[in-house]
């Protein structure tokens, strides 16, 4: 079973920057697309970014497209997330997952289909 650990958050001004990181537990990280989720208080989790698992493929949700950037290392079994221009709506809980079926090639976006969800880390974007 995955295990995911995510960090990187903190506190950031409105236009800065940040770099998630999650790294995973387990042989089988590069046989899986992973993504990154985020949950601000009082919303539903919400995708992010996606990546293939060869890293050919990545996607976007709309609200990010253009300021962030996701990566792997299937070496170190690790994904990232590079967010740039934050902006205040962009504070929330951001969390990894591992797709549940591996060799996806599918740009897959509902919770559902994710599994091993860290514990999250906290970012804060003020205006």
């Amino acid at each position: 079973q995955v295990q995911l650990v995510e960090s990187g958050g903190g506190l950031v001004q409105a236009g800065g920057s940040l770099r998630l990181s999650c790294a995973a537990s387990g042989r089988t990280f590069s046989s899986y697309t992973m993504g990154w989720f985020r949950q601000a208080p009082g919303k539903e989790r919400e995708f992010v970014a996606g990546i293939t698992w060869s890293g050919g493929t990545t996607y976007y949700a709309d609200s990010v497209k253009g300021r962030f950037t996701i990566s792997r290392d299937n070496a170190k079994k690790t994904v990232y997330l590079q967010m740039n221009r934050l902006k205040p709506e962009d504070t929330a809980v951001y969390y990894c997952a591992r797709r549940l079926v591996d060799y996806s090639f599918t740009r897959d976006t509902e919770t559902t289909q994710y599994t091993g969800w860290g514990q999250g880390t906290q970012v804060t974007v003020s205006s």
